[in-house]
């Protein structure tokens, strides 16, 4: 005989549950349903109680004593729920709590043609679709924060950048309408993303649906869901709408990540020109000079973690067997209601942060004036003014660039007549070349669709409002 195994089997128990599995899995996932799922489990209970009496199948007396035992269970304290081994999970237990209010018979008649499948999916969407909908709601505040301030800087003048090196002049608000439209493409990923996770696997019970005369369509507007899954193995096995919901996620976290390590770049000391709240810094411990944007580095940073949950739903879903996923998502719930708490947190901080902001316009000017983000214009006034073809004039704008590094000068230090001397064969007036190193100039000329032209930045802006 096996001595190890028989001491282990004394201490840990021979019968299901062994208390490694009630310690390690069951409990843990019992205090999950507590917390997360209690409400929606209750509105399950009730909408098919309901169900059940409009087609015959209960009599409407017994669903209204089922009934009034759902809401006095939705009345109680939830730590008066503990878990005991004697119950596998929540749902048996608040169906043994339910029958010795109205015995055991007529709780157990609650359950007719209803399994934890259909059930847990249930329950699983409807606690989805409440995460999602408050993401939404605060994805919505911070894309109008974002264009409020647009509004209010649609001519303050700064530089572009791409490849992370100044490259044109452009404007705040013409900037910050780029984040509000990859933000509001997010908010509309999430709102589909919702409207997937919306839909009723109600009535496909284990996995084939029942013999007893159901209306899965009665559940959808009971449940407050917006479709019916129509096929019951689909609606048990598929999980595609956890994608769906992570993907979303995913994309809005990676996104904002992106143009908050720009802010970031933006408040440094060097750079100065985004200056966050005195409500939203703190002061080094050691440096009393520092002012530390840690709303913006929290916000980076609980982007990432955000994202990692949805990786990690990802990589659950990843290979799982098509079937029922009740018990992989028991585990991969959790990361869910993390990661979409963690990116209502950044999108909260962030809304705070870019409502209190202050920008340093002179400063922001005077960076659109150097290491001559204008030039574009020199070549553009000479293919469309001085009838030079356009790679010609490419050619002598480099020329001119070059000069200007050699003698290390910015563009508005250089006369118009050493300009010439370097174009030789062209003689640009003293009016077209202070128009060429104007940044505001640069940024009124670009008035074509989608332009930083003011007046094409506050049309953009009043289409979005309306």
């Amino acid at each position: 005989m096996n001595e190890e195994k028989l001491r282990f089997e004394e201490a840990d128990g021979k019968s299901f549950p062994g208390q490694t599995y009630s310690e390690v899995l069951l409990k843990p996932l019992f205090e999950l349903q507590k917390d997360h799922l209690f409400h929606a489990m209750l509105a399950v209970h009730s909408a098919h109680t309901i169900m059940l009496a409009e087609q015959n199948i209960i009599k409407e007396v017994e669903a209204e004593k089922v009934l009034e035992a759902i809401e006095e269970i939705r009345n109680m304290d939830k730590a008066d729920f503990i878990y005991t081994a004697a119950y596998e999970d929540l749902f048996f237990l608040v169906e043994s709590k339910i029958g010795d209010m109205i015995g055991n018979d007529l709780a157990g008649k609650m359950h007719i043609a209803k399994s934890r499948n259909d059930m847990g999916e249930a329950m699983y969407r409807i606690v989805l679709r409440e995460h999602l909908q408050d993401t939404i709601g605060l994805a919505k505040t911070l894309a109008a924060t974002l264009l409020s301030q647009a509004e209010y800087h649609v001519e303050t003048i700064m530089p572009a950048h791409t490849h992370t090196q100044p490259a044109q002049p452009t404007t705040l608000g013409h900037y910050l309408v780029a984040i509000y439209d990859g933000l509001y493409r997010d908010i509309e990923r999430l709102e589909r993303a919702r409207t997937v996770v919306n839909q009723s696997p109600m009535g496909a019970a284990a996995i084939t649906t029942t013999g007893f005369p159901i209306s899965r369509e009665r559940m959808v507007s009971l449940l407050d869901f917006e479709g019916l899954i129509e096929n019951s193995y689909d609606a048990i096995g598929a999980g595609d709408y956890l994608l769906e919901a992570v993907q979303s996620l995913i994309s809005l976290m990676t996104n904002i990540g992106r143009w908050v390590q720009e802010l970031l770049r933006m408040a440094s000391k060097e750079v100065g020109l985004l200056r966050v709240s005195d409500a939203y810094v703190q002061i080094s411990s050691i440096m009393p000079q520092k002012r530390n944007p840690v709303s913006l580095e929290h916000s980076r940073s609980l982007a990432s973690s955000a994202l990692a949950e949805g990786l990690a739903v990802l990589h659950m879903i990843h290979n799982t067997p098509y079937g029922d996923i009740n018990d992989t998502e028991d585990d991969l719930q959790p990361h869910l209601y993390k990661g979409f708490k963690k990116a209502d947190r950044v999108l909260k901080l962030l809304n705070a942060v870019m409502i209190t902001m202050e920008f340093d316009k002179e400063r922001a000017h005077q960076q659109a004036r150097e290491n001559m983000i204008t030039i574009t214009e020199l070549a553009d006034v000479l293919a469309r003014d001085y009838d030079i073809s356009f790679r010609q004039a490419h050619g002598k704008a480099v020329i001119v660039a070059k000069r200007a590094i050699t003698l290390q000068k910015e563009l508005y230090e250089i006369p118009v007549e050493l300009v010439n001397e370097w174009l030789e064969d062209v003689s640009l007036s003293e009016a077209d070349w202070q128009a060429i190193i104007d940044p505001v100039v640069f940024v009124e000329r670009r008035s074509i669709t989608g332009g930083p032209n003011p007046d094409t930045v506050r049309e953009m802006i009043a289409k979005r409002k309306s």
